[in-house]
């Protein structure tokens, strides 16, 4: 005694008539009857070649609708979820990351960023009372760690105005 099993035990479908699936031999009866009733409702106006061909047209939708299969959705499920996709979805796909870190940190980070730039303006103040002579040897950026101010200031000043368009 054999038995067969299939390999994919999601592609199992239950057989009731002629080896159809119950699906499959519902919308075959469909099928069947609206030939039928294209064949005796149009018979007589019409003659047999164009007759058939009508049948033959007005059994196919429901033909296709019960044998239809495409990745596992039957064809009322993959029109639903084409009209997801392609219909209600959007057309245009944005990938925008987000820095839940960020986003969190972001008032914090202004509050210590104006209170060090409050606090460099006030040395700035300070420094610019002094007079001091330049010399080569300390002049800003010649040693080590030290940084250009002026050029800093500039930097701090872009950021300041892209921080309040809100491009940062």
């Amino acid at each position: 005694m054999e038995v067969k099993i299939n390999r994919d035990i999601r592609q199992y479908t239950e057989s009731v008539f002629f080896g159809l699936s119950p699906r499959q031999f519902i919308f075959s009866v469909l099928a069947v009857c609206s030939a039928l009733a294209l064949y005796f409702g149009l018979g007589p106006v019409l003659g047999p070649k164009s007759v058939s061909w009508i049948c033959i047209l007005g059994a196919l939708p429901s033909a296709f609708l019960g044998f239809f299969r495409y990745h596992g959705l039957t064809a009322e499920g993959f029109l639903a979820a084409w009209m997801r996709s392609e219909i209600f979805g959007p057309k245009r796909l944005l990938f925008l990351p987000g820095n839940i870190y960020v986003e969190a940190m972001k008032e914090t980070t202004r509050k210590h960023e104006k209170e060090m730039r409050n606090i460099r303006e006030k040395t700035k103040e300070k420094d610019e009372g002094t007079e001091s002579v330049p010399c080569p040897e300390n002049s800003a950026g010649s040693r080590a760690g030290e940084e250009d101010m002026a050029g800093r200031d500039l930097f701090m000043r872009k950021r300041d105005i892209f921080e309040d368009l809100d491009v940062l």
